[in-house]
């Protein structure tokens, strides 16, 4: 599958991440198919923020919620990596649930896209859209 990320997303990761700095921004990626159209920032409430994140779980239920009322479905989640790179780390896959969503890891202005497998994160390609 090819995913689509629009432009508006991808300048939003970057803005997003480089104003938590030095902490991880974090948040959730919407979509519907192949294409994340929208990313929700949330607060990153981990008790470490400069090298850990987690998600606002208030944020998790009004998501799922608007997804079940008919809103955009939940494609994964982004973080950054305020002093790394754009690739997912040991303490990243020791958290992840295997739960095949995707990943959107942001290092500065670098954005890679993987996908959350049961023992392993997938690199995945995208392309870039202007919708």
């Amino acid at each position: 599958m090819d995913i689509e990320v629009t432009r508006g997303v991808l300048d939003a990761l970057c803005e997003m991440s480089g104003a938590a700095h030095p902490h991880e921004a974090c948040g959730i990626l919407l979509g519907e198919g192949a294409q994340i159209t929208a990313a929700i920032p949330t607060r990153n409430v981990h008790p470490d923020p400069e090298t850990h994140f987690e998600i606002d779980p208030q944020a998790l239920i009004d998501a799922h919620r608007m997804e079940r009322e008919g809103g955009p479905a939940i494609m994964g989640y982004y973080h950054s990596h305020p002093n790394g790179d754009a690739r997912p780390s040991a303490t990243d896959r020791a958290m992840a649930a295997g739960d095949g969503k995707l990943w959107a890891i942001v290092a500065g202005s670098t954005v890679t896209l993987w996908r959350d497998e049961r023992d392993a994160f997938a690199a995945l390609s995208y392309r870039v859209i202007d919708r």
